[in-house]
């Protein structure tokens, strides 16, 4: 190994005097301890401004703790290899391309005046955090540092550098994952965070046997793969600029800098501590929290499963069950959302006002995230639903029209034709399927209302798009219900046929990935998109979505709220179904009323009480 003594003397003096906190260092050579690993990027002047900026939008793949001063040249350095091996100082890339490996920059002192050395922190050790955490090292399958892959997932694009992101894997096993968080965020912070546990090809990697830098790490039956942003995305990013001249660290090469230079990213805090959790078995798919933001969700579970009806929906409840139907859906790019059970047999349609308003917020958070939202409902209520949506937009409630479909049926085939394009299951339209409040089938085949009444005349097949996908990788689903009969409860079906009233027959027996119980399914919608601020606005769980690169989510938080339910605007809704039910010119108005309880009480007071949880700071 190359002496430390050594390695401090070959310190960049111009870079250091530039960092963080650096500067009151006096005699750097005579340290022989605090010191950290750091990567090095050297591009031309004209450079500089750019890829610092995008250094600073894409912090997790480059934290960028420095840079030289322009007008200083770069002395000769020394590196130090993550193996037993030394390694070269230096690649050399011409136009993109590397044209060499240097152990020293003598030969390019000229050019180096008109260069910027840019220094990226390598402090987090993801080896320690696995021998923290209890699990043992695994040998790498050839000689080297551990894989690195490119990724599908491009860094953002920022003043005209961009490059896809490169991470580097560890497998983990299944029952290790939460100590490895907890040792990642006590020794790394928000650094140490992984940016993707689960299928890799989630990332665009396969196969993982085949890493475009360094030695494949092994998975073993009951493994996990983890990953981390690597530091070699520089690499990438020195590629893609294609600079007439540039020098970058070779892989598994760093540089050592005093200690105290270490990002603030890197500083655990409390508010960070992470939760993971499993949230897709095909493909395989983990997601993380805080565990405030967590704790939060976990309130607005406890406070929607009130019973005001007193039908037992206590013993339906499983934990956790609006968390993971939260971070599914935070996860997901395309939502397909259905409501509607007739019950009103006086009028026409024959709709309860429990579900719609539900639904509707629910869509009008997506639409906030960013993510597309469509409905589907029975073609007899086809009317009646686009004219809530018309009337939602015009109230401000929605953003923009949601498409609204319809489902005839008929078939697996029909099923799978309208989830995926082309009927080809790899390319499905939608990534996950909610139903409010939406009619379930029973064992039988029938759709029961509470009181065991046929209504199968009044509903279409939808729950076959529920099953259909059960089969095809990628779509996962969420039945939000209040008593059992309701399209995804199946998950619940033996709790329900034990201490539901009738029960045995009018339980669900189609069930979703994730069943969201509330004493008013209305309550389960508005929860929904509550969880949804919570996730969307906990640093960890952003961060985790947009695998740490481009800016924060933080810019979106006012237009959040904003679609949040509000008393108000679950009142306009409300409105908005009965007047339409009026105008299909109908005596004997429902009436601002849900579930038999009026609005203005324990619904209005649910709401609030929901808003309140979810925007009290964490």
């Amino acid at each position: 190994m190359v002496p430390f003594s050594l390695l401090l003397r070959s310190c960049l003096p111009s870079a250091i005097r530039s960092l963080p906190k650096a500067a009151h260092i006096r005699n750097i050579s005579s340290m022989t301890g605090g010191l950290q690993p750091a990567s090095v990027v050297v591009l031309p002047r004209s450079l500089a401004p750019a890829f610092e900026s995008f250094c600073q939008g894409n912090h997790g793949p480059l934290p960028l703790l420095g840079q030289s001063e322009p007008e200083k040249t770069f002395p000769q350095l020394s590196a130090v290899p993550d193996i037993r091996t030394i390694c070269p100082q230096f690649q050399k890339y011409e136009f993109g391309t590397c044209t060499g490996i240097l152990t020293s920059l003598e030969e390019y002192s000229e050019q180096l005046k008109d260069m910027v050395t840019f220094i990226m922190d390598c402090s987090f050790s993801i080896e320690e955090a696995l021998e923290q955490a209890g699990i043992p090292r695994r040998d790498l399958t050839g000689s080297g540092h551990a894989g690195a892959y490119k990724t599908a997932v491009p860094c953002a694009t920022i003043a005209g550098f961009c490059c896809p992101l490169v991470v580097t894997m560890r497998p983990v096993p299944k029952d290790k994952l939460e100590r490895l968080l907890l040792a990642t965020h006590s020794l790394g912070g928000q650094q140490g965070q992984p940016i993707h546990i689960g299928d890799p090809e989630l990332l665009g990697i396969k196969p993982l046997s085949k890493p475009d830098y360094g030695s494949y790490v092994e998975c073993r039956p009951g493994d996990v793969p983890v990953f981390w942003p690597s530091h070699l995305t520089s690499l990438e990013a020195v590629i893609g600029c294609k600079a007439p001249l540039a020098f970058a660290s070779p892989p598994g090469c760093t540089v050592m800098i005093p200690r105290d230079t270490v990002s603030p990213a890197s500083r655990p805090t409390p508010q960070m501590v992470p939760e993971v959790h499993a949230i897709s078995k095909d493909p395989l798919h983990y997601s993380i929290v805080s565990a405030p933001a967590a704790q939060k969700i976990r309130e607005l579970e406890s406070t929607i499963a009130t019973d005001p009806g007193n039908r037992g929906i206590g013993h339906l409840l499983l934990k956790d069950e609006l968390l993971l139907a939260a971070l599914s859906l935070s996860h997901a790019h395309s939502v397909l959302v259905t409501t509607g059970f007739p019950t009103h047999f006086s009028h026409e349609p024959p709709e309860e006002t429990d579900g719609p308003p539900g639904a509707i917020a629910l869509a009008a958070f997506l639409q906030a995230l960013g993510k597309e939202a469509a409905m589907v409902v029975d073609r007899r209520a086809l009317n009646l639903h686009t004219k809530i949506v018309e009337d939602a937009v015009k109230q401000g409630v929605l953003k923009t029209p949601i498409p609204i479909l319809t489902y005839r049926g008929g078939s697996v085939e029909d099923a799978r034709a309208f989830l995926c394009k082309d009927g080809d299951p790899k390319s499905p339209r939608f990534d996950h399927l909610v139903a409010v409040e939406r009619a379930g089938r029973a064992a039988d085949g029938n759709y029961y209302n509470a009181r065991k009444v046929n209504i199968k005349h009044l509903v279409d097949p939808i729950d076959d798009i529920f099953l259909a996908a059960q089969k095809i990788p990628g779509i996962s689903s969420t039945g939000v219900g209040d008593g059992g009969n309701e399209l995804g409860m199946g998950r619940v079906k033996e709790a329900v046929k034990k201490h539901i009233r009738n029960g045995d027959v009018i339980a669900c027996d189609v069930e979703a990935d994730f069943a969201v119980i509330a004493g008013v399914s209305n309550w389960g919608g508005y929860a929904l998109a509550c969880a949804l601020y919570i996730l969307n606005s906990c640093p960890v769980h952003e961060r985790y979505l947009r695998r740490a690169t481009g800016p924060s989510g933080e810019a979106g938080e006012q237009s959040w709220i904003q679609a949040l339910p509000s008393v108000a605007k679950e009142e306009k809704m409300l409105g908005i179904l009965v007047q339409n039910q009026v105008r299909s010119g109908v005596s004997g108005i429902v009436g601002m009323e849900v579930d038999g309880l009026p609005f203005h009480g324990v619904h209005a007071e649910m709401i609030q009480k929901l808003v309140d949880v979810t925007t009290v700071p964490m």
